[in-house]
Order: C-alpha cells, then structure tokens, then sequence
C-alpha cells in the first residue's frame, strides 16, 4: 500500500502537461483577430508581447492595451468497443495588459502582463478515465518589463524578464479498482494543488525594416520553470477499510514543471496604404517534456513519461484600414499537436488544430479605441491512448485508455486601446 500514495502524486505531472500541452494564444486581441501574428507589426502595445524591439517604431509616446477573451473548450470522448462516452466543456478567461511609454527618440519601456498558460478540464463524474484525471484547474500571469532600443531607422533590439506567477488544482482517481469506489461511482481520489508558485525567464528581439512597406522581426522565449514546494496533496472518499493506512494520509510534495520555450520570427508587409500582410512562424521546444519526476514528504520519487516533441505553428493575418474609424482584420493558422502516439492523456485532450480568426477596431477618437476578435479552434479527430498508467495496489500496469477525441474552442474578445 505504500506505492499507492507515490504513484498517485504521478498526477502531479498532469499539471505541468496541461500548463504546456495547452499553450494559451491569446495575448492580443488586434494580433489574435490577424491570426495572433505579431512578430514583425507595429500596430499598438501589444508589440510588447509579441515582440519588445518593435515598441521603438510606435507612434505614440504612450500607449495601453487592456483586454480579454471568453474562452469556451468542448470535447467529446468515445470508446466504441466498451461503449464509454464522456464529454467536458470548460470557460477559461485569459486577459492582458500592454504599456509603452518612449522615454526619448531611442529608447523604450514597456510593461506587460498576460495569462499565456491557463484554463480548465472537468471530465463527467465517476467518467471510466478517472483513474487518470477528474478534473485540473491551471492558472499562470506572466509579468514582463521590458525595452526597446533603436538603432538607427532601420534596426532595433528589445527584451527584458519575465516573472510568472502560478497555481494549480488537480484531482483524479487513486486506482481503478472496485474495492475503492462508492455506490454512485465515485472513487476515492486525490486532490493535489499549490499557489504562489513562481519562476523567471527572459524575452529578447530583434525588428528589422529594410524598406518602408517590410518588416523582419524575430522574438525567443526562455524556458520557464516552474518549482511547487510544499503543495498539499489530500485524499477524500478512503474506505473505512484503508482510513488508518498511512499511504491514505494526507502530506505535501515538490516537483518542477517546466514550461517550454518559443523562438517565432516572420514579416509584415504593406500592400498599400490601407492593406498590411503577415507571417509568423513559431518554434516551440516541447521536447523539454520527457517526463517529470515527482518528491513527496515519504522520500519515494515517481517518473511520469510524456515523450512530446518539438513542434511548429504556421500563422498568417491580415489587416484593412477601411477609413479614420473602422480596421477589419482576419487570419487563420496551423498549431501542430506535441503528443506522440501512445501518451494522449486526457488533461490535455488536444490535438493538430487549425484556428480561424477575425475581428475589427472602432476607433471612438485619436486617443480611444475598442477592439473586438473571435476564434474559432477546430481540433483533428483522433483516435489515440495513453499507455503508461499502473495501478497503485497491484503495481501492475494499467490497460491502455483511449478512444476517440473531438474538441472544439470558441472564444470571443474585447479590448480597448489608449494612447496620446
């Protein structure tokens, strides 16, 4: 029975998966309305973001950017040869904050706030893959000062820390046995969180404009990783057969969850006056997940492979200033999936997507502006497992999990901008 608390802390694992395997790409609602491109165009604060050289080129002397989207994730699973169905449907609300001020003709500041990790999954109750996750609440801030300096006309570099600001709840089943499972199907489980967890990182770039219609830019974000210490890891629902078992006490655990880093790099172009293009092509190391080791107050350490690869976003959007009020703006990209065949797990139940985006800016005067987005996110359809669950009380491996995945995100946007 002592296994049974170590290897059910391995849910602790989910946590970090989820933090990355989900990547929020919300940081803007102008940039996300064009495909949340951004990298080489200089259209508001949220250049801060999406890439701190490009703050020197701002118009403005001061500008913000304030908003946030309803964030609404449905998926259906199906296993047909058991006959299982479950489904989950989840409201996140990611948000941000962007502020520039040009301190002088070459130098300027920002500062940024953003939630680019953060959303939940609540499987239905007494679901068959409980044993692996119920439910997992992720929330992240990321605060970033930092700035931009300009080299010449034609060249400027930007960057600065990065400090996030995390908490997180899990909760899955201990084991798939009977024996520990109420008359309505509600096992005995176990519920693992930690706030105030907190980590640094760094964002550098650089914006290249080698002619008036074309821009280059180039933005890395580090790897950021995140050390829960001293989270509370408590079981409910324990059999009165199992309440004096020591591995049934409630006790704390340490883990480090990384969340990996992104180099993008792209181009702008002014078609005319009026018409801006963009391109944006984004790296992400997710390879940094080839599995998280678990320390719990008994001394034991678990391993929870994950095996993700590396992978790539292709994002393109596009913006028409149709006169002094109105901006329309449109984009659509690819977002391939890093879970290998054989560790799709349910906290994170995502797969190749493509997103269609769109959206526009009322411009109410010189200084004020509101600015609407919408995505639409279609996930592929898979049929995938995850094979490498064991059983607490048997130590023996659990029979692979899997079936057929369908999700889907819709997320509505809002924002205002300010600058004199």
């Amino acid at each position: 029975m002592r296994k049974l608390l170590s290897l059910a802390l391995l849910a602790l694992a989910g946590t970090s998966v989820y933090a990355g395997g989900y990547r929020v790409a919300m940081q803007g609602q102008k940039q996300l309305a064009m495909g949340h491109t951004g990298v080489a165009v200089v259209n508001s604060a949220e250049v801060s973001f999406f890439n701190p050289a490009g703050m020197a080129y701002l118009e403005n002397k001061f500008n913000l950017s304030v908003g946030a989207n309803a964030l609404v994730a449905k998926t259906k699973f199906q296993n047909s040869t058991y006959n299982w169905t479950a489904s989950t449907t989840n409201v996140g609300t990611p948000l941000e904050v962007y502020a520039t001020y040009r301190l002088n003709d070459w130098l300027t500041a920002g500062l940024s706030v953003y939630t680019p990790y953060g959303s939940a999954v609540e499987w239905d109750q007494g679901w068959e893959g409980a044993h692996l996750v119920n439910n997992i609440d992720l929330q992240a801030i990321f605060v970033q000062p930092s700035i931009s300096v300009r080299v010449g006309d034609h060249f400027s570099v930007g960057g600065g820390p990065i400090y996030a600001i995390g908490k997180v709840t899990f909760n899955r089943d201990v084991t798939m046995n009977q024996a520990f499972q109420s008359a309505d199907g509600t096992g005995t489980n176990l519920t693992i969180e930690d706030s105030g967890i907190t980590a640094w990182g760094y964002t550098l770039g650089f914006m290249f404009n080698p002619t008036d219609k074309m821009r280059l830019g180039m933005n890395y974000r580090s790897e950021i990783t995140m050390e829960a210490r001293g989270g509370d890891a408590n079981f409910y629902n324990v059999p009165d057969f199992a309440t004096n078992d020591p591995s049934f006490q409630n006790t704390t655990f340490n883990a480090d969850l990384p969340l990996p880093a992104e180099l993008t790099v792209g181009f702008s172009y002014e078609v005319t006056d009026k018409w801006l293009v963009a391109f944006d092509y984004n790296y992400t190391l997710w390879d940094t997940y080839k599995a998280l080791d678990v320390k719990f107050a008994n001394g034991s350490e678990s391993l929870n492979p994950r095996n993700y690869k590396n992978s790539s976003t292709f994002r393109i959007g596009t913006q028409y200033e149709a006169n002094d009020k109105f901006t329309f703006r449109a984009g659509w990209y690819h977002d391939q999936s890093p879970v290998q065949d054989g560790y799709f797990a349910p906290e994170t139940p995502r797969n190749d997507s493509m997103g269609f985006t769109g959206g526009l800016t009322y411009q109410l005067n010189q200084k004020f502006g509101v600015d609407f987005s919408f995505l639409y996110l279609h996930f592929d359809q898979i049929d995938n497992s995850y094979d490498y669950s064991t059983d607490p009380i048997s130590g023996q491996p659990n029979p692979s999990f899997g079936g057929t995945y369908k999700s889907v995100v819709f997320s509505p946007g809002l924002g205002v901008t300010y600058s004199f």
